[in-house]
């Protein structure tokens, strides 16, 4: 990472006439008065996209951003202020604007810039150099030639590749500085299954932390074949049933439920602020025996990895429930310190022009002991769903609505037909206490997370093993 610190000080600060030592002049201004924290957060990223529609590459776009986040923290009361330009001048000013959050009157001497290394978790190169543009577009038409290969019902196929590379260099009060070269890619495609008059989709994609060459022709096919077969069993789907009845959830991306429904509600300042369903039960029972939820930030070239987070503090695992038990939150530095605690490399931000908030990197439940199918094969009647659609959450209540973009209706054990319509009620806190089989298959998702929190998006990860679940949930379909 010393690299990758020298790399980032060049690019970002020297290519843009600032130093280290200008920085630490800054936040001494802001020292002058009493604040708790204070940082200044310096972002340069590059940005490109491509979409294919119809046989054609329809739009791309290229764009490069560059700004400054400069923040200070009294108690609870946190002052922000940002330029799109990055400059020692707009740095100085934005530093005399947050100071006025604390009380004048106090004494900060200028620190002396101290680098901090973390480990890497993923690589740094640029994914924008890794194909020149004529054979990103030959990439995504190799995706729709292939698609359209499977099977005659596949009439349209939607194909997206995007690639982001960012510059981060943080400088704190406290004179620690670090800096982070994170890449992005994602591939995602859509495909749209015509039999007769009826027509359906199926999606499937991914990326992470790495260059283009991770889309080889295996991997296309991989997403390919999952978006065609969800598309093709959605032509065959029935209404799905509605009511009260046994689910039994898919591993890998349908552990976006346990992200929203329950890791939302154990982020540091719902439950520092006690709006959480789980404020104040730490070291109380709030799911099943077995149940372990885990957040991990430095899991290697992972979507929601980070070598560092937005506050220059390493990402690590953090254990938030172990065997049913709620043990820890995920915490930033404001609001670890004004609950007691220690940070846990969680404070997270979309970008130089947004605030520091707790967020989740990548959030799964660990294994059980349980086969898959053993679990499948124990249902009665009930509902199977592979996996999931959009949805959404109240924080508070913990309560959650999902749709289900590919599930099956089962009896004694078997998958009888594929379901059409199904949503998936219920509340985190209460779904976690009714969980009574767990797989041995837990995956992540193949990596095309995105977490909404107070208008600011960053990427994640979501996993889970194969779950059934008896009780505290109900079947929205269109048969009663």
């Amino acid at each position: 990472m010393q690299n990758t610190f020298h790399t980032v000080s060049q690019d970002l600060l020297h290519a843009n006439q600032i130093s280290a030592d200008e920085l630490a002049k800054s936040l001494a201004i802001i020292g002058t008065h009493h604040v708790d924290y204070a940082d200044i957060y310096c972002q340069r990223t590059a940005f490109e996209s491509w979409h294919l529609d119809e046989g054609m590459v329809k739009s791309g776009s290229f764009q490069i951003d560059q700004g400054v986040g400069v923040r200070a923290v009294s108690g609870e009361k946190t002052a922000f202020a940002y330029a799109d330009s990055l400059t020692a001048e707009a740095i100085a000013r934005a530093a005399n604007t947050v100071k006025v959050i604390g009380a004048a009157g106090n004494s900060s001497p200028i620190r002396v810039p101290t680098p901090t290394f973390s480990k890497p978790v993923h690589s740094t190169a640029n994914p924008i150099h890794t194909l020149q543009s004529a054979e990103k577009v030959a990439l995504l038409q190799k995706v729709e030639q292939i698609a359209k290969a499977a099977d005659p019902r596949i009439v349209q196929v939607m194909a997206g590749l995007t690639c982001e590379h960012d510059l981060v260099y943080v400088a704190r009060l406290d004179g620690k500085h670090a800096a982070d070269i994170r890449p992005l890619v994602r591939l995602s495609l859509t495909v749209i299954a015509k039999q007769g008059e009826r027509r359906e989709q199926g999606s499937a994609g991914g990326g992470g932390r790495f260059d283009l060459t991770y889309f080889s022709d295996e991997k296309i096919k991989e997403y390919v074949n999952h978006a065609v077969k969800q598309a093709l069993i959605n032509l065959e789907a029935r209404p799905a049933p509605a009511g009260a009845m046994t689910v039994v959830l898919g591993n890998g991306w349908p552990g976006v439920l346990l992200h929203e429904a329950v890791g939302h509600g154990l982020e540091g300042d719902f439950n520092r602020k006690e709006t959480s369903v789980f404020t104040g039960k730490l070291g109380e029972r709030v799911a099943a025996k077995g149940v372990t939820v885990i957040d991990q930030g430095d899991i290697a070239d992972r979507r929601g990895s980070l070598n560092m987070d937005d506050e220059g503090n390493p990402t690590g695992r953090t254990v938030l429930i172990e065997d049913g038990i709620l043990t820890g939150y995920m915490q930033d530095e404001t609001n670890a310190r004004l609950m007691g605690v220690g940070v846990t490399g969680n404070g997270r931000r979309e970008n130089y022009s947004s605030v520091v908030m707790p967020r989740m990197t990548n959030t799964f439940m660990e294994n059980g002991s349980h086969e898959p199918q053993e679990i499948i094969e124990s249902i009665d009647k009930g509902i199977y769903a592979v996996n999931f659609g959009g949805g959404q959450v109240d924080i508070t209540s913990g309560k959650f609505v999902f749709s289900a973009s590919e599930a099956w209706w089962v009896e004694k054990g078997k998958l009888l037909y594929p379901v059409k319509g199904a949503t998936i009620i219920g509340s985190g806190a209460e779904v976690m206490k009714h969980i009574s089989m767990i797989g041995n298959d837990t995956a992540l998702d193949t990596g095309v997370g995105v977490c909404g929190k107070d208008g600011q998006s960053v990427p994640v990860g979501v996993g889970q093993p194969t779950l059934r679940i008896d009780a505290g949930l109900t079947v929205g379909g269109s048969e009663a």
